[in-house]
């Protein structure tokens, strides 16, 4: 068993402090208390650990990135997020992808990124399955806590690009959007055949087709890669057509459309029926980033670091990403710490990489704050999150150490 005490404790439930606070895990790996002061009784033999009045809080998560898909310092043979060959392959696993050896992941660790949702790139109109995994493991199987995850699709400029000097579609965002509709109709046309009281008039196995299934049916959300406000229209059109459940990545020029945003998340947060196939899109919320990147291509020429405060001071959920490797994982919180001070505030932002990133990618039942029964993903750190002094004392991932000098 392991005791943090004597540490300023932000649980990241309802935004409550313990100024001075203790976390209690069991063996098991999760936490079985949390409050002020200490425990009325330490069981024998439980490991405590002093925290020295230092920030106590739940691991960061990145919601949006690519560790241990495109690999650090392997180039091409280190880069395995994008099948650039058909730009339909739902079907592909980042889980077959993942190098859990990448030394980013020692990296993310030291600096308190406990768990991320990682994938295929945005080459493709629908690139593949994400993982969400913890950033601690021997192999990915280990460090897996859902997969798939979720299905990434991607607009704008990616596919164009990666396609169209080729003589191939897609060359133009009609014909993205037109890729996207016609694969997702095809999928909802092979699952009712599918149910087809006549066996022989059930369609073959279709790996694609199976793969979408339960995006059709809300179990998977989307993931919609979209920078450019037009594309992110287009992202909450299509799912509206279709009933999708889905999240909005990158969403650069959100702030332009942020009241489109807002009408089409209350519009799913009311009806019953959203994100099912059923009803209309469910939009849970955006995910944005990279926020310390330049404007490298011309999607992102609008892109303005005030982005994530006005998305979520006009109400939406927010999650604030590296995409790493663009912005190197470790650095997370101090993409978070720009956003608090550009007008996100404190709490939103330490949310953005805790709680609310966590509820966006469908794991909060597991981690992204300091409450009984969740996986013990806990970091101590000397100072404030986002006083570039501040230094990461120790991490704790599943109640084991696995950063930091013990004390």
């Amino acid at each position: 068993m392991l005791l943090i005490r004597n540490g300023q404790v932000h649980t990241m439930e309802n935004d409550t402090v313990f100024a001075d606070g203790y976390v209690l895990c069991g063996d098991d790996g999760r936490i079985l208390e949390v409050g002020a002061g200490v425990p009325v009784s330490v069981p024998a033999g439980c490991e405590v650990v002093d925290a020295e009045v230092g920030w106590v809080l739940p691991g960061w998560i990145d919601a949006h990135c690519h560790i241990g898909v495109f690999n650090d310092g392997l180039v091409d043979e280190g880069s395995d997020g994008n099948e650039i060959t058909d730009p339909v392959t739902p079907q592909l696993r980042a889980v077959d992808a993942i190098f859990h050896q990448d030394r980013c992941y020692g990296e993310a660790v030291a600096g308190g990124v406990t768990s991320a949702m990682t994938g295929p790139g945005s080459a493709n109109v629908i690139g593949g399955q994400f993982v969400f995994m913890k950033t601690v493991g021997r192999f990915v199987d280990e460090m897996a806590l859902c997969a798939p995850a979720a299905m990434k699709m991607a607009l704008g400029e990616n596919p164009k690009r990666c396609y169209g000097p080729h003589a191939k579609t897609p060359q133009t965002r009609m014909a993205t959007a037109s890729i996207l509709r016609d694969t997702l109709s095809r999928a909802r046309e092979y699952a009712h055949k599918r149910q087809d009281p006549d066996e022989s008039k059930r369609p073959a196995w279709d790996m694609k087709m199976e793969a979408l299934l339960p995006v059709l049916d809300g179990r998977l959300p989307a993931k919609i890669h979209a920078h450019r406000a037009d594309d992110i229209l287009t992202a909450v059109r299509v799912c509206d057509e279709f009933g999708l459940r889905y999240t909005i990545d990158h969403c650069t020029e959100g702030y332009l459309v942020a009241d489109v945003l807002v009408e089409a998340y209350l519009r799913g947060r009311d009806d019953p029926e959203a994100g099912t196939g059923r009803g209309c899109g469910k939009l849970e919320g955006v995910m944005v980033g990279p926020l310390l990147s330049d404007r490298s291509k011309p999607e992102l020429s609008r892109q303005d670091i005030r982005n994530p405060g006005l998305l979520a001071g006009a109400g939406l959920p927010v999650a604030i990403l590296t995409d790493h490797p663009v912005i190197p994982i470790q650095y997370l919180p101090i993409s978070a710490g720009v956003a608090a001070r550009e007008g996100m505030g404190e709490t939103a932002a330490l949310r953005s990489i805790t709680i609310e990133a966590a509820r966006l990618c469908g794991m909060d039942h597991r981690v992204g704050s300091l409450a009984p029964g969740k996986d013990a993903d806990i970091q101590v750190l000397d100072g404030h999150p986002f006083d570039l002094r501040t230094r990461v004392k120790q991490v704790w991932v599943n109640g084991k150490q696995v950063a930091g000098s013990s004390r």
